[in-house]
């Protein structure tokens, strides 16, 4: 064998050996992570076990909260969305909808369904936003207000909900999520507990499946259709591991696009949502943490399992394609803008412990994957490796994931049991010990194109065609 041939072979060798460890010191985090998750889930329980939430609703100093909902296409969901949000158990609330220049019948069937009135749209503009067409009022809602605008993109509907709500918080929501009745009572907590709170995240699950009835899930269900059954799983592990066990470490850097809540002030001071990027719900919160650092305000973040917002997640391979290319091109813009965070120690635990957390493991892992496997099979070709190695390769990879989905599947069953019926506790066993068989492989393929995309200027948000609640089936 020549000296080139084997100092090949040492480069594979050596190369399966450090993706390897990669997979092992990720994978550990995860259950650092869960373990972490378990800790703060005690302590949130003993904090919240005694409290009385129904005192908030008839009490003068329950902030007021106006309901940020924008909407771009959204016609088989947006009734459903609306009276979801009209149920919500909280004594001060104003609800801002933004229709943002969407193409289908949205406008009609927010006209018809809550008996729309138009009135003259007179307001200070804070923050820029494309031009406002028409703003109206509900004859039969009066709490509800819909912004008709020319569509700018989701920040922009934002910002324009930002600029006719008056209330001191503001609820993001996305017009396809169903807000659960007391999840307001339960977000608003960490306001009225400190000063230094300027946003708070909640629990996003998966609604695909259940039974709906007037707006709410009345019948959580674990949809049969493998595409919604995993995305069950990733929900659980990413709101009630990642977010929990982040939260233990002392800092958070995403709240979900579909259900947070935010100062208003704060929002206005740093000029609302960044409209140059496809993930302005993570972008807005890293902004706000750089913020309160960088002026000594140390605002804070805050995220409670317990507030629940269901979403309906994609079924087809094209759109569940296009948002996870989506959701990865924002991450590597938010992670590139601010960058300056990293290991600096200025910025506490969000610098030296979640910004690492998301550019070494979101942000880098199916990049590794990718190449890890394309090594490996190289690898074997050239018998580098054994089968014995690649089999190791692959517990650590996937098997040991598998054990963490399992774990966070027993976390949820003994903290909330959302899914009671054991017919559905087995189809999310199920769909945890699928999701590492041609699942994530295709979720790595559609990150990868994200990126390409983003390294080629390409901005394009993507189409989320929706069924809509009525339509769901197991």
């Amino acid at each position: 064998m020549s000296d080139l041939a084997r100092s090949m072979l040492d480069f594979l060798l050596v190369s399966d050996w450090l993706v390897l460890a990669y997979f092992l010191l990720v994978n550990s985090f995860y259950l650092l992570l869960l373990l972490a998750a378990t800790w703060e889930m005690r302590a949130h329980y003993h904090t919240v076990r005694d409290e009385l939430r129904w005192l908030i609703l008839g009490s003068k100093f329950a902030p007021r909260i106006s309901i940020l909902a924008p909407a771009h296409n959204e016609a088989a969901t947006v009734r459903d969305s609306v009276r979801s949000l009209l149920t919500l158990y909280y004594p001060n609330l104003e609800i801002v909808l933004v229709n943002d220049g969407s193409t289908d019948e949205t406008m009609a069937v927010l006209a018809r369904e809550f008996e729309l009135v138009a009135i003259h749209p007179i307001y200070r503009q804070q923050v820029q936003t494309k031009p406002v067409r028409g703003l109206y009022i509900s004859r039969t809602f009066p709490n509800l207000t819909v912004i008709n605008k020319e569509n700018g993109g989701k920040a922009d509907a934002l910002n324009a909900a930002l600029n006719f709500s008056t209330a001191k918080l503001v609820c993001a929501i996305d017009a396809d999520t169903l807000v659960e009745p007391d999840a307001l009572q339960r977000m608003v907590r960490p306001f009225l507990m400190s000063d230094d709170v300027v946003a708070a995240g909640g629990t996003v699950r998966i609604a695909n499946g259940s039974r709906i009835e007037g707006g709410r899930v009345v019948a959580p269900r674990v949809p049969r259709r493998p595409l919604a059954g995993i995305q069950v799983v990733e929900y659980l592990r990413a709101f009630l591991v990642g977010r929990l066990g982040l939260t233990r470490f002392g800092d958070n850097l995403v709240i979900s696009g579909a259900f947070g809540l935010f100062l208003r002030s704060a929002m206005i001071a740093i000029g609302g949502y960044e409209k140059g990027t496809v993930g302005e719900d993570m972008e807005i919160v890293a902004r706000l943490r750089r913020h309160g650092y960088e002026n000594k305000t140390l605002w804070r973040v805050a995220f409670l399992p317990d507030p629940v917002a269901w979403t309906e997640a994609p079924e087809t391979l094209r759109v569940l394609a296009s948002q996870r290319d989506r959701w990865y091109r924002g991450l590597t813009e938010v992670l590139w803008r601010h960058r300056r965070m990293f290991f600096n120690p200025r910025y506490g635990a969000l610098g030296l412990v979640v910004y690492p957390y998301f550019l070494g493991v979101e942000l880098l892992a199916p990049i590794v994957e990718a190449m890890g496997l394309m090594i490996l099979m190289v690898s074997l070709a050239a018998q580098a490796v054994d089968l014995q190695f690649a089999l190791l390769f692959f517990l650590a990879a996937y098997g040991y994931g598998a054990i963490l989905s399992v774990a966070t599947l027993l976390f949820e069953e003994l903290c909330y049991r959302r899914y009671e019926g054991m017919c559905d506790r087995c189809w999310m066993l199920v769909w945890a010990l699928v999701e590492n068989l041609g699942y994530r492989q295709m979720t790595v393929i559609w990150r990868l194109r994200g990126l390409a995309k983003l390294f080629l200027g390409d901005h394009d948000w993507g189409s989320m065609a929706r069924k809509g609640f009525e339509q769901q089936r197991a």
